[in-house]
């Protein structure tokens, strides 16, 4: 059996409470399933079961909590957030530093560009050192570039920051549209309530897929994202054009997506030439005319496969594209995922029979229907 793992939240004067708070929670509800006695549960979770080893170093933790949460900011002194909530910190960064090896390092985010981040950032490589993995919320990802903790990785951040993330420290490999990414011991995630996706894919990631859907039922959450879900819509990422028939193509093209949408066609409906068309719309948009059509077709179909029951070819077709298997590679590309598997996590009414080459449905199921409880602890 595991033994009860140890997560350290770095703090810091100025940063976001809701990045710690969040995550937090997360790993205080599986504490608080794991501790309560069978009786005492309700009845969807008696058959569930977190066990853990007792564990000398745990101190303060009960021998039955699968997590030691620690918070721990530069002196141990009590930090001011953003909003002006005091919190008071139990650990000094020198503490951890120098104490036993431990599971987990997350550094949230907040004023990361003021005098109290730039406290924490000479300590982070140290206490890297000591963590199994290291992970942040939000903007905490430009503390671990800024320690060089993220060279070499792929990561992600809150999506205004993606681009100084990525101009600042051109050995990440930035990834902007991605709610969290988890690259080797390395997990960052983008804005705040994406951190508590990162909280549950950790916990699936010690305790399996069922505990995660279970902790986010608890929680009243819908069941985890996976991190290749876009942290923002096609047309919310490309830029409107400033030139009226350009424009208007953007606009017109949601509404026609299963139309030839070539090139040679978007410029006709501009009145422009293919190679003017092209060179204006990039510049104007920053995307290409392709990518753009591409976006939009595969939000389109993540909204059918969320909401209707289609199969995976009706839905293909519907958005333009001839074959099942041309969404497939598209949305295994683009998504790091299958149209089956997304249907599985995110369809709000689940479809079983109509999941084209699924695997058994997953628990995860469960954790997007009404809860029907009170978190237990």
């Amino acid at each position: 059996m595991p033994a009860p793992r140890t997560i350290v939240f770095v703090v810091f004067q100025g940063m976001q409470i809701s990045e710690l708070a969040g995550p937090l929670d997360v790993f205080s509800v599986v504490n608080g399933i794991a501790e309560t006695p069978p009786q005492r549960l309700p009845p969807e979770l008696r058959g569930h079961t977190i066990t853990v080893d007792d564990d000398p170093a745990a101190g303060d933790a009960s021998p039955a909590q699968p997590y030691r949460l620690l918070t721990a900011a530069p002196g141990g002194r009590p930090i001011t957030a953003d909003g002006g909530l005091t919190v008071t910190v139990a650990h000094s960064l020198d503490d951890i530093a120098a104490g036993p090896d431990f599971d987990t390092l997350i550094v949230v985010g907040g004023d990361v560009q003021g005098p109290g981040a730039a406290q924490v950032v000479p300590e982070l490589p140290a206490l890297a050192r000591k963590a199994r993995r290291v992970a942040s919320v939000c903007a905490g990802a430009l503390l671990l570039a800024a320690a060089g903790l993220l060279d070499g990785y792929r990561a992600t951040t809150h999506w205004a920051s993606t681009a100084l993330l990525a101009q600042r420290y051109p050995r990440i490999t930035v990834e902007p549209d991605r709610i969290y990414v988890h690259d080797r011991n390395r997990w960052t995630s983008a804005g705040m309530t994406a951190g508590l996706d990162l909280a549950l894919a950790l916990v699936e990631d010690d305790h399996g897929r069922e505990t995660a859907a279970l902790v986010a039922r608890v929680s009243v959450m819908f069941t985890r994202r996976t991190g290749g879900q876009d942290q923002f819509s096609a047309q919310m990422r490309a830029q409107p054009a400033r030139t009226p028939a350009i424009r208007a193509v953007q606009q017109w093209l949601p509404d026609h997506l299963g139309d030839d949408l070539g090139v040679a066609e978007l410029a006709r409906r501009a009145g422009m030439s293919e190679r003017q068309f092209a060179r204006a719309f990039r510049t104007e948009t920053g995307s290409t005319p392709a990518a753009f059509v591409e976006d939009l077709r595969v939000e389109a179909a993540r909204r059918l496969l969320e909401s209707s029951e289609l199969t995976v070819g009706a839905i293909a077709r519907q958005v333009g594209y001839r074959h099942g298997e041309t969404l497939h590679r598209v949305f295994t590309r683009r998504l790091g995922t299958t149209p089956e598997r997304y249907r599985q996590h995110f369809s709000t009414d689940k479809h079983p029979a109509k999941l084209e080459h699924a695997d058994q449905v997953s628990a995860d199921q469960t954790a997007s229907s009404p809860p029907g409880m009170q978190t237990t602890r």
